[in-house]
Parts: structure tokens; sequence; C-alpha cells
């Protein structure tokens, strides 16, 4: 997107904070490959936990936590094989007890958008 400055010029316009990280990090693939899902409500403006998640029927089932991991929510027995696999480990929101059904995936990007659409199954029922 181009912008005009002040001497009429032309320059690219900044994306926005959340855009940029989005970008970044990868996650932004994952998140245009639910763009045409009408179920899916992508993340939403603000720094609170969710603003970077992906949900369906209100349910979170895909985000990006505080520490820039990519975290699903899938079956226990899923869960449990990702980690055994050492493509996850169990997400633990800062309270000392990982959860089950929540990994943070480590097997790199490439698997983030296979798993997002498990994931989304899994919490869309």
């Amino acid at each position: 997107m181009k912008a005009k400055t002040k001497n009429g010029s032309s320059a690219r316009a900044k994306p926005t904070r959340a855009v940029r990280e989005t970008d970044r990090d990868g996650f932004g693939a994952v998140v245009e490959s639910f763009a045409t899902d009408p179920q899916v409500t992508p993340p939403g403006s603000g720094n609170g936990f969710g603003s970077r998640a992906l949900k369906v029927k209100k349910k979170i089932f895909a985000m990006m936590s505080s520490k820039a991991q990519f975290v699903v929510k899938l079956p226990d027995a899923r869960a449990a094989e990702l980690v055994a696999s050492g493509r996850a480990t169990y997400f633990d929101p800062g309270h000392g007890r990982p959860m089950k059904q929540w990994v943070v995936v480590t097997g790199g990007v490439r698997l983030w958008s296979a798993l997002a659409k498990e994931a989304r199954d899994f919490v869309g029922g």
C-alpha cells in the first residue's frame, strides 16, 4: 500500500503492528488458509489472551502465544503422539501445569497449517 509523504512523493505505508508480527512469525499463512471458512474468526486486535488466535464457534483452536510459540488444541492421543515424536511440547500458559490437549509445535512452520486444520476440525466438531 502506498501513501503520500509531506513532500508529495510516494512511500510505502507502514503495516500495523499486528500485521508485522503475523508476517514475521509465519502465522499469517495459517490465518490466510482459513480466509474462506465462514465459521473461523481471525485474530482480533488488542494484546490480551486470544488476541492472536483463530477461533471456531468462539473457541480458540490455534494461536500464537505471548512467547511467539505456535499453539494448537488437539485430541489427547494426537497431542501425545506429537510430543512423543519430538514435534511438539505440551503448552503451559504460565501456571506451571502443562495442558494435555494444547501443544506448542516445535517441528517447524511447515507443520502449522495442517495442524491448525486438525485443530479446527477437533474444536469445531
